[in-house]
């Protein structure tokens, strides 16, 4: 297997966190977007939305979204679980990965690629010219907003971890995301202590 990456994108950022948790050692090879190596013939036979991550197995196939690298990941390496241990965590994580994509991941993306000169005519990933709407981006900033005080409040019980005492690919997502947000000068508007520490805590995680 062979991952395609970049490593100033957020989204296989999310992939590598991943592995680290896992201690699964793949090849990497970077994917340079600024310079568009994304758009080259070679890599967009491999991706055709050219975008990273991708995970190319030994048979050529290819796989080019965070969430399906990492549960094709959790079935070949299922020590630790990320993706739950029962039933009930494993249904939590799905509502999670999905809150956190719709609430969070998207708006912030949103707000960056429509309020960003570095994007004019790139609103949205891929090979095909997308003009921005700064509505969205104004939208964004307010949604991201929502989403930290949503974390905050989840964690401000004093638990460890977004489901409790158990650590999974939902903090992963999530800090990934807000990192995302705060590099992209979208920070929280209000003191959000709980907030502020599960972050401290998840960057000392993958010294």
């Amino acid at each position: 297997m062979k991952l395609y990456d970049c490593e100033t994108a957020p989204s296989p950022k999310k992939v590598r966190l991943f592995l680290i948790k896992k201690a699964i050692n793949l090849p990497i090879v970077q994917i340079q977007l600024l310079q568009g190596e994304q758009f080259s013939d070679s890599y967009r036979q491999k991706n055709p939305n050219c975008t990273v991550p991708t995970l190319e197995l030994d048979d050529g196939t290819t796989l080019c979204e965070s969430e399906a690298i990492c549960r094709y990941l959790e079935d070949i390496y299922p020590d630790p679980p990320l993706f739950g241990r029962s039933a009930i965590e494993r249904a939590f994580v799905n509502e999670w990965l999905q809150r956190i994509d719709l609430e969070g991941y998207v708006p912030i993306a949103n707000s960056v690629r429509n309020g960003s000169e570095t994007f004019k005519d790139r609103a949205l990933p891929g090979p095909k010219p997308v003009p921005q709407i700064p509505a969205l981006a104004e939208r964004g900033r307010d949604r991201a907003q929502q989403f930290f005080f949503t974390i905050n409040n989840t964690l401000k019980t004093n638990q460890p971890w977004l489901l409790d005492d158990y650590f999974s690919i939902v903090d992963i997502f999530t800090f990934v995301t807000i990192e995302f947000a705060q590099q992209c000068q979208l920070q929280p508007e209000e003191d959000l202590p709980a907030l502020d520490q599960w972050l401290d805590q998840m960057r000392v995680s993958f010294k």
